[in-house]
């Protein structure tokens, strides 16, 4: 992100599955925030919804950017689906956060 690990950072990402999938995306992302809440670093991972049901929204923050890229390479060493897939409709939308 910006290289400073002093820094909390976090991101917002929007994904948007097909209809089909949605629940299963849900439970996918919940997973992965699990993967993520139990890394060292990881001030919160959570997972919203649009009201109209067109996008997953998941939110997490950590200590530094360093505890960002270590806790999402645990959540892919532990086979947790992070990357883009045939079950989402368009590329997710991602937004890289730093606290101010």
């Amino acid at each position: 992100m910006n290289g400073d690990s002093e820094m909390t950072v976090g991101f917002v990402a929007f994904h948007y599955p097909h209809p089909e999938h949605f629940e299963d995306f849900v439970g996918r992302a919940h997973r992965v925030g699990d993967v993520l809440r139990a890394s060292s670093g990881c001030l919160s991972a959570d997972v919203w919804a649009t009201p109209d049901g067109d996008a997953v929204v998941t939110i997490g923050t950590f200590e530094s950017d360093d505890a960002h890229r270590e806790a999402f390479a645990a959540a892919r060493d532990l086979g947790a689906v992070v990357g883009f897939d045939e079950r989402e409709r368009k590329p997710r939308q991602i937004h890289p956060l730093v606290s101010k």
